[in-house]
């Protein structure tokens, strides 16, 4: 599960006296207000030490991609506007040849589920300034190979590949039936489990296509009425394999272009899963991870493409589960780096082609938290990690040698870098609770600030006036001792001898973090909207959630929302031990596991809870799917108490105090079902609750003014009963 959330922004404006303070409104909120400025699609190029970025002028209403230098920010040219092209009245996203002389550009942008969209694709030729339309049909996850003459997509199922030289596609498989064969592309579980959708990849020199099939004809379905406005609602019937039940068999095939010949790949494996798969530097050698149906055993298979052998290099067990990444990278001499908790925290490893451990990178109680690259020219390697705390995040390079360290950002808060293709200088995306995001350009070797990009001081400018009150960290310990991270935020006229109510939000689902000081989300700027009502609210991530380490992130496993719920309901007993909080007037609110963990902490904490809202929520984990509920819990057959004892249907009949309960029918991640569980069984035990319904709504719940009218129900809700 990936928690929904609209990533907007928000401003703590900290230490501003003014004589009155600016109210906010909901409607602010939505409609982009106090969106900050950022660098839409920003493309480091490979071939130049340059970057490109997506702008919409809106005087215009055109999209253009601009080529700018790393080194001096001096834009170059314009590479495309798409005034001169009429078929492209929008651009949702682009990708460029391996010899950055075409673009493939995404129109018509129709999504599928999280990830999954089809589009029209248009390839640009930049020196010839002409536009080819490469299907007549919507197309997913197109992709160009080695030597930019070939386009693969998929189609209906089926792999195509079109030919540049003679603007025609020939189809490399012909078997792709919906909700029955799909070659290339993700089934709905991977998709939202694994993270990715293009289940292909092309090897280096552009002759082979590597791809997964899956087989979904024993996958259980499950249907959605789509009611709309016409007299019959529709139904959308997909493959969703829950919990305990059979997912899609997969199978790994490589086609050769030049014999124009697949050939299947021999996996030794029963019941597992390909979460990756990845080509070496030789167009023969093939990577696979593969993954068994508990996720604690994993092997990186290399497979020789001309022999159709292959081997296990490397395997990674875990008493828990084995995260999966994309960080596993070749270098040139097809040496690999490799990510791994297995010393109780992410580090980075580099281990040669035969699997041996060559060197431990990176060490420490803390964890890295994205990898961007290696430089092979001085043998560095480049990281984020949270070395400075663990609601922080910082840029560092390390020699190979695990050697040679260095921090390249010194600003506290959440950095992110975008690296140039020699790896000379960086963007660097910086926020904080108390600043908004800022870009700006930096030399790498040192670190050194050379420009900034934006900084949205306009908008904090802009937020000065409604004198929002500063989000306090601060840590927290539970009733075993152990140290959560939290934040708080009060009301900006803060009484300590008057009594405030306290609405806790939580997400809390397995590595998470909403304790972070980064800027904010648009929930937290509804957090600040609710202290002007005179509400304080404050977060905690309790055990189970991430970047603590193993230990820490792990301790809930098979037993979802135990240990969790015992953390929240724990600190609100703490909590209403200050004199500032009303002990009769907490309450608590989450969405998707956030909903689970609300509803729970109500029914199991009711002497402490007063309210709560549960958006979205899991009610069952016997309902949800099988790649992330066994990941952390096996099977229901395995582990039925674990499902059972930790579920809002279990302890329903303990609730006391004023719940409402908000779902999408169109849900098609936590379903609908989970709702009309619950609210069957508080019927049936005769509870008083409240409840809302989004017709045809996903999980995000969103579209038009659906988000408005969504918050406006649960500012009402919390002012009426808490």
């Amino acid at each position: 599960m990936k928690k929904i959330m609209v990533q907007l922004v928000f401003l703590v404006a900290a230490n501003f006296t003014l004589q009155a303070q600016k109210k906010l409104k909901l409607e602010e909120i939505w409609d982009g207000t106090f969106y900050t400025e950022s660098m839409t699609a920003l493309t480091a190029m490979k071939t130049t030490n340059q970057y490109t970025v997506l702008d919409y002028d809106y005087a215009s209403k055109t999209f253009q991609i601009d080529l700018y230098d790393f080194a001096t920010l001096e834009k170059n040219k314009n590479l495309l506007n798409s005034k001169n092209f009429p078929a492209l009245k929008q651009i949702s996203s682009y990708e460029f040849s391996p010899k950055e002389d075409k673009i493939l550009l995404a129109t018509n942008y129709s999504p599928i589920y999280r990830h999954s969209f089809t589009s029209v694709y248009y390839i640009y030729d930049i020196k010839q300034n002409s536009l080819t339309q490469l299907s007549d049909k919507e197309v997913q996850e197109p992709q160009f190979n080695a030597d930019g003459s070939k386009i693969s997509y998929v189609k209906d199922n089926n792999i195509y590949v079109y030919d540049l030289n003679t603007q025609k596609s020939e189809a490399i498989t012909d078997d792709g039936v919906k909700n029955k064969i799909i070659n290339g592309i993700t089934d709905w579980v991977y998709e939202e489990e694994f993270s990715f959708v293009r289940a292909y990849e092309w090897n280096a020199d552009g002759t082979k296509i590597a791809y997964i099939k899956f087989d979904e004809a024993e996958v259980p379905e499950f249907s959605m009425d789509i009611y709309g406005r016409d007299l019959y609602p529709t139904q959308q019937v997909f493959k969703y394999p829950k919990a305990g039940e059979k997912n899609a068999l997969v199978s790994l095939h490589i086609y050769d272009l030049n014999a124009k010949k697949t050939t299947d790949v021999s996996l030794t494996y029963n019941d597992f899963y390909i979460p990756r798969i990845k080509w070496t530097h030789d167009p023969s050698l093939l990577s696979a991870q593969v993954l068994n149906r508990h996720q604690n055993n994993l092997d990186i298979v290399l497979v020789d493409a001309a022999k159709n052998t292959s081997r296990v290099v490397l395997n990674e067990k875990d008493k828990a589960y084995v995260d999966v990444t994309d960080y596993l990278t070749f270098l040139n001499d097809n040496s690999f780096i490799w990510t791994s908790e297995k010393d109780g925290f992410n580090h980075i490893y580099h281990y040669d082609l035969s699997g041996k451990l060559r060197q431990q990178i990176t060490k420490g109680n803390w964890e890295v938290t994205d990898y961007y690259g290696y430089n092979e020219k001085n043998k560095t390697l480049y990281y984020q990690s949270t070395e400075n705390g663990s609601i922080k995040r910082a840029i560092y390079a390390i020699g190979l040698d695990g050697k040679n360290k260095k921090r390249l950002t010194e600003k506290e808060g959440t950095n992110a870098a975008t690296f140039s293709t020699d790896y000379a200088y960086f963007i660097n995306q910086f926020s904080s609770s108390i600043h908004a995001p800022m870009f700006t350009l930096h030399e790498t070797k040192t670190g050194k600030l050379i420009k900034t990009i934006k900084d949205n001081q306009k908008t904090e400018q802009k937020l000065a006036s409604y004198n929002l009150p500063k989000k306090e960290f601060f840590e927290i310990k539970n009733e075993h001792n152990e140290t959560l991270n939290a934040w708080i935020v009060k009301p900006a006229n803060f009484d300590p001898d008057k009594k405030y109510p306290l609405l806790m939000y939580q997400y809390s689902g397995p590595g998470s973090q909403e304790v972070a000081d980064k800027w904010w989300t648009s929930n937290d700027y509804w957090h600040a909207l609710l202290t002007q009502e005179g509400y304080i609210v404050m977060c905690v991530d309790g055990r189970g959630t991430g970047f603590k380490g193993a230990a820490f992130k792990k301790v809930t496993q098979l037993e979802l929302g135990k240990y969790e719920v015992s953390d929240q309901i724990y600190v609100a007993k703490e909590m209403a031990k200050k004199s500032f909080i009303d002990a009769d007037r907490i309450g608590i609110w989450g969405w998707s596991f956030g909903g689970f963990m609300s509803s729970n902490c109500l029914f199991q904490g009711r002497d402490v809870f007063k309210t709560a809202i549960a958006v979205a929520p899991v009610t069952s984990w016997r309902f949800y799917d099988s790649v992330y509920t066994e990941r952390f819990m096996t099977t229901p057959q395995e582990n039925a108490s674990g499902y059972d004892q930790n579920s809002p249907i279990t302890h329903a009949g303990k609730l006391k105090g004023n719940f409402l309960l908000i779902h999408g029918t169109a849900d098609d991640n936590v379903h609908v079902q989970n709702a009309m569980v619950l609210i069957d069984e508080l019927v049936r035990l005769n509870k008083d609750f409240d409840w809302l319904i989004y017709p045809d709504k996903n999980h995000g719940i969103y579209g038009g003014k659906t988000r408005l009218q969504l918050y406006n129900k649960m500012t009402n809700y919390l002012k009426e009963k808490l």
